[in-house]
């Protein structure tokens, strides 16, 4: 419910003109954005732990079903009515972040370090500021576009770098969910314009219910009734917070401070990812990583201030 106060309090264009935040909505649209990303960035260690009891697309369909009783719930308990007019944008966004992108990325922790997927997925704010280009109608500004190339360069380097200079197939695997992740963060961006973020997210996870349904029971096996407490719990993360309160932050981020700049704070995420990877699964950090991260973040600050249309 904050974001949608967030949203109800600011005034409304003038005809004709598309509204641009002013300053303290983009400070704020950057910390909520940043709030989402911490929470997404768990997202591959987590699935990586869950692999070890549970198949990829037992976990894809899983989790969003899990995620999709709780959203049926809190929908049922505050009455929202159903956006009927916007179900084609709910099925598409569903289709892209509910199903495409966890699948995908599922598959590709198979055969690649959670700490390199956070990497190769660092590619993503520059994809979703080309989805909100294209989509969403927002005109970045050279500027912004030629911050936007460096932390995308930077990123693309260090991926290069931990993988020897060469492509692996699990990367291929990770630029699928990453196409998947910018398109469905663009309609989620031009949703918000007009409902509450949390609202989004919800009805989302609730239209794609029955392809969850089915997909959890053909994907079932009996061996998963011994899954540890350890895969328990992340499949637990991976479906109440990865793809259920991770978006109430991150629709409300879209929302309050534009979508392609918003977007910029996902090259964070990739550090986030290294970060509890080393934590949860003792995968090592090297010196250079951390001046990545450095880097990326010096990045991300100066394309908060181009400007975009």
């Amino acid at each position: 419910m904050v974001h949608h106060t967030l949203v109800d309090r600011r005034p409304m264009p003038e005809a004709g003109r598309a509204m641009a935040p002013v300053r303290s909505d983009v400070t704020i649209g950057l910390w909520l954005g940043f709030l989402g990303v911490a929470i997404f960035g768990v997202t591959l260690p987590v699935t990586k732990l869950a692999l070890a009891d549970f198949s990829p697309w037992f976990i894809t369909f899983a989790r969003a079903l899990l995620a999709g009783v709780a959203a049926a719930v809190t929908l049922a308990v505050l009455r929202r009515p159903a956006p009927w007019a916007r179900s084609g944008a709910i099925l598409a966004s569903s289709l892209m972040l509910v199903v495409g992108f966890p699948g995908f990325m599922a598959v590709a922790m198979q055969s690649v370090p959670a700490s390199h997927g956070g990497v190769v997925l660092g590619i993503l704010p520059l994809a979703t500021a080309i989805m909100a280009s294209l989509i969403a109608g927002e005109r970045p500004s050279p500027a912004f576009w030629g911050w936007g190339i460096v932390g995308a360069g930077l990123v693309l380097a260090f991926t290069l770098r931990e993988s020897g200079l060469r492509i692996v197939p699990g990367d291929v695997w990770l630029f699928a969910p990453g196409l998947c992740a910018a398109t469905g963060y663009v309609i989620f961006g031009k949703l918000t314009r007009d409902m509450p973020g949390w609202e989004v997210i919800c009805w989302a996870l609730v239209a794609s219910l029955p392809v969850t349904a089915v997909g959890s029971t053909f994907t079932w096996n009996a061996a998963f009734l011994d899954a540890s407490a350890v895969s328990l719990s992340a499949l637990g993360y991976a479906a109440f917070f990865s793809m259920f309160l991770g978006f109430f932050a991150w629709n409300a981020g879209l929302a309050r401070g534009g979508i392609a700049r918003v977007s910029q704070v996902q090259l964070l995420q990739s550090f986030v990812t290294i970060a509890v990877a080393a934590a949860l699964l003792g995968e090592e950090i090297a010196p250079a990583t951390i001046v990545f991260a450095a880097m990326v973040a010096f990045v991300v600050w100066m394309g908060r201030r181009a400007k975009i249309g």
